[in-house]
């Protein structure tokens, strides 16, 4: 059991090519909303005028599913705006590791705690829920962490969070600090991985089995530097492990649309061939031996099934790695009727000419259709009349 926090209008807008107009902003909280990510947060609204406004812009919006949250840093005047605007859900923030001590702000974690029980309390006074987070939780001391935490529980909020700031985290340590603050504390617990490492997906992963609550996604996986868990692996991860959860909470045949969407507003950002889910690869067969079985069976080679998210697959045919049980199915799908005998010489063809150029698939659906119109004797059209449409 989990629950999504997509931050693609906060961390997304730390993305280098992101720009977001407020209707952008809107059209993405819209999609995200449908789609069924519980929180949608968005950033600071002390961070710029224009932040303010578009977070109130947000907070007014008659949303189905989601809730609009704010990330704010740990401090009183980033507490009242955020009132100020309307947010009824607040994440509050502030660096606990060493580094972030050092060269961020230059508090101490004595300093830090005392201002997190005033900005919280402050925030619940006004029937705001919060969550606090150590920003760079994966390089702090967690017997310290976990003080923190207990401390912040103690002062009233809904949700602590374990951020891996920089991605250096790997899964048996996120089991070790998921865990220990488990065990530490009540409340729910929201987790938030870079992928600098390519770890997101995994660590995201392994956070809700240590007990964690709450992942922080976002489209595409886009964010500061190498971005964070994207929503497409993480769902492929998640639907794989309990399909019928998945598809009960998520409407995933939005997501393509959801990516596309985001994807404009990033200076047309190109979806990776090999991204999960809706690259152009994903389900993509090509040689004879996957193409026979998955044909026979499709989940023979596929762990997900593209329909639950209004994908589909594509059976190569025009390869030299071509099966005559691939060539078959294209002849069929064309409407054509040719025997088996005429499938694998045609099927030959293919791959003789393969092995000298490239072809594509409308050289063999004209190769399919010649040797169906002209055929001869028993069924059998010359070699050297395809090759004449091969030229």
């Amino acid at each position: 059991m989990f629950q999504i926090i997509d931050t693609t209008l906060r961390e997304g807008e730390q993305y280098r090519d992101a720009y977001f107009t407020t209707e952008n902003k809107v059209q993405v909280a819209r999609a995200l909303d449908e789609f069924g990510v519980e929180y949608i947060e968005v950033t600071n609204p002390a961070a710029s005028p224009r932040s303010r406004a578009d977070c109130a812009t947000l907070c007014a919006l008659q949303l189905r599913t989601s809730k609009i949250v704010g990330h704010i840093r740990c401090c009183l005047d980033d507490a009242t705006v955020a009132v100020q605007v309307g947010l009824k859900h607040v994440n509050v923030m502030i660096g606990t590791s060493p580094q972030m001590q050092k060269f961020s702000h230059g508090k101490s974690l004595d300093k830090i705690s005392k201002e997190a029980k005033s900005v919280i309390e402050f925030l619940c006074s006004h029937d705001v829920t919060v969550r606090f987070s150590g920003e760079d939780a994966f390089r702090t001391d967690l017997q310290k962490l976990v003080k923190l935490y207990e401390m912040v529980e103690a002062c009233g909020v809904s949700r602590v969070g374990i951020p891996d700031t920089v991605g250096c985290a790997t899964p048996d340590e996120v089991e070790r600090v998921v865990s220990a603050v488990r065990a530490a504390v009540k409340v729910d617990i929201e987790t938030h991985f870079h992928n600098d490492t390519g770890c997101a997906v995994a660590n995201a992963y392994m956070a809700i089995k240590a007990g964690a609550t709450h992942i922080n996604t976002t489209v595409l996986g886009i964010g500061e530097r190498n971005g964070i868990t994207p929503l497409g692996g993480f769902m492929a991860r998640m639907t794989v492990c309990d399909r019928e959860y998945v598809l009960s909470k998520y409407k995933l045949t939005t997501l393509a649309s959801l990516e596309a969407l985001v994807s404009s507003c990033c200076n047309d950002l190109a979806i990776p061939f090999n991204n999960c889910i809706t690259g152009s690869a994903a389900f993509s067969h090509k040689a004879g031996i996957h193409t026979k079985a998955v044909l026979a069976n499709p989940q023979t080679y596929e762990v997900l099934r593209p329909e639950d998210f209004g994908v589909t697959r594509h059976v190569e045919v025009a390869s030299a790695l071509s099966g005559w049980n691939a060539v078959m199915s294209r002849a069929r799908s064309l409407g054509l009727d040719i025997g088996e005998g005429d499938c694998k010489r045609i099927t030959k063809l293919i791959k003789d000419n393969a092995d000298k150029r490239n072809i594509c698939s409308k050289d063999v659906d004209d190769m399919l259709r010649y040797m169906t119109a002209q055929r001869v004797g028993q069924g059998q059209v010359m070699q050297q009349d395809m090759a004449g449409i091969m030229a």
